[in-house]
């Protein structure tokens, strides 16, 4: 018995053609870098202001970091610590159980 094997060779080379518009016009030649302004670091209002409490039952407080939609604000944005984010969030997971805070964007706010 003879067996012929045959080895099929799929396209998988792209052709090395330019970009239709050329270059991008945003990204330098050496990579997508681009320098940024300074910004001032956010600092945790929590460890800035020793007297301000997290409180589950204080919606007004709790509603500083909640978007429009009802989703908890990411700590790179409001700028707490780790510590603090933990503790807003728990407050605010809280507060929606007991319907102080809306769970979705189509409740209203009390």
């Amino acid at each position: 018995m003879s067996e012929t094997t045959t080895t099929a060779t799929p396209e998988t080379t792209r052709p090395s053609a330019p970009r239709p518009g050329g270059p991008r016009p945003d990204r330098a030649p050496g990579g997508p870098r681009k320098k940024r302004p300074f910004q001032r670091r956010k600092v945790c209002r929590f460890c800035a202001e020793k007297e301000m409490t997290i409180d589950y039952k204080d919606p007004r407080t709790l509603r500083y970091y909640i978007t429009e939609r009802g989703k908890i604000v990411p700590r790179r944005i409001s700028g707490n610590c780790s510590k603090h984010q933990r503790d807003i969030t728990e407050a605010i997971k809280r507060a929606r159980n007991l319907a102080l805070l809306p769970l979705a964007a189509g409740h209203a706010l009390p």
